[in-house]
């Protein structure tokens, strides 16, 4: 199973010198919202498609899934 991670948005917010008021602001979303992100919780699509209008970004540019840690258990 994968995790979802959204370090790509924080990194994206450094660059454009924005923080998560102003992106709240602008993309129409809760302050909460991006609380629940910087915990890498899953949010509505809805929230990541106006956080990218936003930003003028596509949502890869902002969202990335992480593969959970393999363990080999295999008997060789």
């Amino acid at each position: 199973m994968k995790k979802i991670s959204y370090k790509k948005l924080f990194k994206l917010m450094i660059d454009v010198e924005m923080n998560k008021k102003e992106l709240a602001a602008k993309a129409g979303i809760s302050t909460a919202t991006l609380t629940k992100m910087s915990r890498n919780e899953p949010v509505n699509m809805d929230m990541i498609l106006k956080i990218c209008i936003a930003l003028d970004c596509g949502v890869e540019d902002i969202v990335e899934l992480i593969p959970d840690e393999v363990t080999d258990t295999t008997v060789v």
